[in-house]
């Protein structure tokens, strides 16, 4: 569906490079994640890969096109959900989708399914001054799939959302997921990437430090033998496998275990462990 070989930028000639040396392959209906602190190129990646940005080196091709922002049919394949594409705050949820429903030439009796589709049934005639972020964040949803595009492109979409209403919008993200669409999602939040994302790719520095399943990455860097076992009097006892083994078959032995839960990494502690920073330093 995307693939990106060598593709180094720069905004400016001789300086330092925002992206260095990107190699991906994004495949057709899945959800991928790029990951990444604040400067990491998460967004200029996307800007890229939209037409919006030229690539100076290197190639991207998205189903076997280049990007071209002046050609129509290229945009189409594109819904598009940035933080800088804001919404007519004096008109109505109605009336935002509606407009880009009659760019694409889509009928007007579909923006009232769309805004159903992403809960807002109930909410088509109140302007958007009116509405709480999280709903606001479905009108932009609801307007970047308006045209059924090939691939959804959604920067930070839960970004300062609290968790109830982020869970929604993972739920309306996967289940357009399902229908076809090939989703791709720039995020600093690590626990959304782990349960949204198909496969991620973390980005630091301008540059792909990993790039997998989150499972697969979290198997990749699990080294300890380390468990934690909560006790019916509820104390938490970590134990090295390795060296502790007779501690825990006593423990089995007495009748005490509530719980076993091995210590995996999570995705951040992993990329600490890469970078030496974390993912919100920025």
């Amino acid at each position: 569906m995307i693939s990106i070989n060598r593709v180094t930028f720069n905004y400016r000639k001789n300086s330092k490079s925002i992206l260095n040396n990107i190699n991906l392959e994004i495949k057709d209906k899945e959800i991928f994640g790029i990951l990444g602190p604040s400067g990491a190129g998460k967004t200029t990646l996307i800007k890229l890969i939209t037409g919006q940005l030229d690539s100076q080196n290197g190639e991207i091709l998205v189903d076997g096109c280049k990007p071209d922002v002046h050609n129509r049919e290229f945009n189409r394949k594109f819904g598009i959900m940035m933080d800088g594409l804001g919404l007519y705050e004096r008109l109505t949820c109605y009336e935002n989708v509606l407009l880009f429903a009659r760019i694409y030439n889509v009928i007007d009796s579909y923006v009232v399914d769309v805004l159903k589709q992403v809960g807002l049934g109930e909410h088509l005639n109140k302007t958007v001054n009116k509405l709480s972020t999280g709903m606001k964040q479905r009108v932009l949803l609801a307007r970047a799939i308006i045209h059924s595009p090939a691939i959804l492109v959604l920067d930070e979409p839960t970004s300062g959302l609290d968790p109830v209403t982020a869970d929604e919008i993972h739920k309306i993200i996967k289940e357009i997921r399902h229908m076809g669409t090939t989703v791709l999602l720039t995020t600093h939040n690590m626990n959304e990437a782990d349960k949204l994302c198909n496969r991620i790719a973390l980005l630091n520095k301008g540059g792909i430090i990993e790039c997998n399943e989150p499972e697969a990455i979290k198997r990749k860097y699990f080294k300890s033998g380390s468990v934690c076992i909560h006790t019916k009097n509820e104390k938490d006892i970590y134990l090295d496998l390795e060296k502790q083994k007779s501690e825990l078959i006593n423990l089995i032995h007495s009748g005490d275990i509530e719980t076993i839960h091995s210590q995996e990494p999570c995705l951040e502690d992993i990329f600490i462990n890469l970078t030496g920073e974390k993912i919100n330093d920025k």
